[in-house]
């Protein structure tokens, strides 16, 4: 079975499972993913909001535009990496994600980035980054790359490298955040590519 089949049996599993029912009855639909499941680069986000639950794809409203745009920066494609989020499903209101729904998806994140296998994880904002750096900040942490092991669901360890950076749309609110985001970002991408 190829990565692209593996990912969509897990996105039919997801809404078979019954995933965080409350949130999947007020929305659209699941946002499971979308780039190449063969990138050495995953983005993961907090969850999709309302542009996203309509197109069924992560990253497309205004924070997605100016992620486009960083990775143009850096010389990639959206067809060059692979973009999802912790949450799959839209909560009401774009309201953050609750502990509990992030923790409900947890397993199907890491079984997805199992399926794709990176080499370098990028997490978007402090939800993404709070899962797999339990004690960072992101005012301290971001632009730093880290090593960790995570468990998988079978209890093997993996090893990836991840930068945590702040949320595309931090930059939206606070024009101050925008260069920062973009050296950051610009140096994740070169940190990548030398793997």
């Amino acid at each position: 079975m190829d990565k692209s089949q593996a990912l969509e049996e897990l996105q039919a599993k997801i809404i078979a499972d019954e995933i965080c029912p409350e949130l999947a009855a007020q929305a659209a639909q699941l946002v499971m993913g979308d780039g190449n499941p063969d990138a050495n680069i995953v983005f993961i986000g907090e969850a999709p909001g309302q542009k996203e639950d309509e197109q069924g794809l992560p990253f497309v409203g205004a924070a997605g535009k100016f992620l486009n745009e960083m990775l143009n920066e850096a010389g990639m494609e959206r067809g060059d990496v692979y973009i999802t989020n912790i949450v799959k499903y839209r909560p009401p209101n774009n309201r953050d994600p609750l502990p509990e729904e992030k923790a409900d998806f947890l397993p199907y994140l890491l079984r997805q980035l199992e399926i794709i296998d990176p080499k370098v994880i990028i997490t978007l904002g402090r939800h993404s980054m709070e899962y797999f750096l339990p004690n960072a900040k992101i005012s301290q942490a971001h632009g730093q790359a880290v090593r960790k092991k995570v468990l998988y669901h079978d209890k093997t360890e993996h090893e990836w490298l991840f930068i945590p950076l702040y949320h595309p749309a931090a930059a939206l609110y606070n024009g101050s955040m925008r260069q920062v985001l973009i050296d950051d970002f610009l140096g994740a991408a070169e940190l990548a590519r030398s793997l």
